[in-house]
This record gives structure tokens, sequence and C-alpha cells, in this order.
């Protein structure tokens, strides 16, 4: 298991990352910060990438069909399909000219309304490690 600090400065190793960020999508705020923040500022980071994370989050649409959440406006809870509770989404990508932005949701033990929020350089980085590896500092890591 690993706390926030030591799971954002693993990802910064990651080749081209320029920042890395815990961030909670119900709050829109950064529960760790780490490197470079897109645009500067990492409060504001924080809270847009929340808005992204969270439209995509609330969509039945981008839900996995085996989360039960077909019909269920309201997702999935504990004992309705036999799985354990966890994000309707996986990660999103989002891509610019020079960057990639990796948001990969973090199952927990309460609401799992944390991400983890990757900025890669587009020349550097590698966006299928950098899934992997985000992927598995997911499942180390300890939220209170």
């Amino acid at each position: 298991m690993q706390g926030i600090d030591e799971c954002l400065l693993d990802a910064m190793r990651l080749p081209g990352a320029r920042g890395a960020a815990l961030v909670d999508w119900t709050s829109g705020l950064a529960l760790g910060a780490v490197g470079e923040a897109p645009g500067g500022d990492q409060e504001a980071a924080a809270a847009e990438a929340a808005e992204l994370a969270r439209l995509a989050a609330e969509q039945r649409a981008f839900a996995s069909e085996s989360s039960g959440n077909s019909g269920n406006s309201q997702g999935t809870e504990a004992g309705a399909t036999g799985q354990e509770p966890g994000p309707p989404v996986e990660d999103l990508i989002l891509s610019n000219r020079d960057s990639y932005h990796v948001l990969r949701f973090v199952p927990t033990s309460f609401d799992s309304s944390v991400f983890l929020h990757l900025w890669l350089t587009r020349a550097e980085g590698n966006l299928a490690l950098a899934r992997i590896r985000l992927g598995e500092m997911a499942g180390r890591l300890e939220l209170g």
C-alpha cells in the first residue's frame, strides 16, 4: 500500500510526466499534487479536471456493461450485483497538440470519488505505459 505522496512521486517517474495530482471529483479539491499544473494553477487545474471526471462518471452511457448500471441512474450499490462498489469509469484520456491528460479513477472503500490526474508531454510520454502504471498505482493507493 502507498500513501498519496509516494503514489504521486511514482507517477512523476513516468516518461514525459509534467505533473500529477490526486483529486476529489465531487469537490474539485486536490488532495495532493506534484510537478507543474496545466495552466500554472494547481487548484484551478484540479477543479477543471474534476468537472470532466464528474461528467463522465455520472453518465450511464459511459459505465461498463458489467457494472449493472443499465437503467439505474444511481450507480451500482454493494451487493446489488455481487460486485464491490467502485467508480463507473476506469479512466479518461484527453489529448491536445502537445500533451496527454490521463484521469484514472481510484476504487476506495468509501465512495470512490477520487482520481489520479497525470499530465504528460506528447513527445516524451507513453500513453499505454501511463495507463498501465496508473492502474497499478490506483490499486496500491491507501486512502484513510
